[in-house]
């Protein structure tokens, strides 16, 4: 059964993503990093809502190195929106 988890998590994720660049090009918002917050945030709800209640497969501990690094990428890119809305002489 851990394959049919694992795919139907992939499908998930590859659903939200899908969903997300459409919702975006239809807004006309469609960039790099609001796709990726999006993303990330479609991440962290699928990896949710299929947590299994009890153990679980080997290849969802791997998930917790792709959040950290998604969070990294999270925090830089906020850091950038922030840098770019301050004026000049504040920094």
């Amino acid at each position: 059964m851990e394959m049919g988890s694992r795919t139907a998590f992939v499908r998930a994720q590859l659903a939200w993503m899908l969903a997300a660049t459409l919702v975006l090009s239809l807004l006309g918002a469609l960039s790099y990093e609001l796709f990726f917050v999006v993303s990330l945030i479609g991440f962290l709800v699928v990896t949710e809502l299929t947590a299994p209640v009890a153990v679980g497969p080997a290849w969802r501990h791997r998930l917790r190195w792709l959040i950290a690094i998604g969070l990294v990428v999270f925090g830089y890119v906020v850091i950038r929106r922030i840098l770019a809305i301050l004026p000049a002489g504040v920094i």
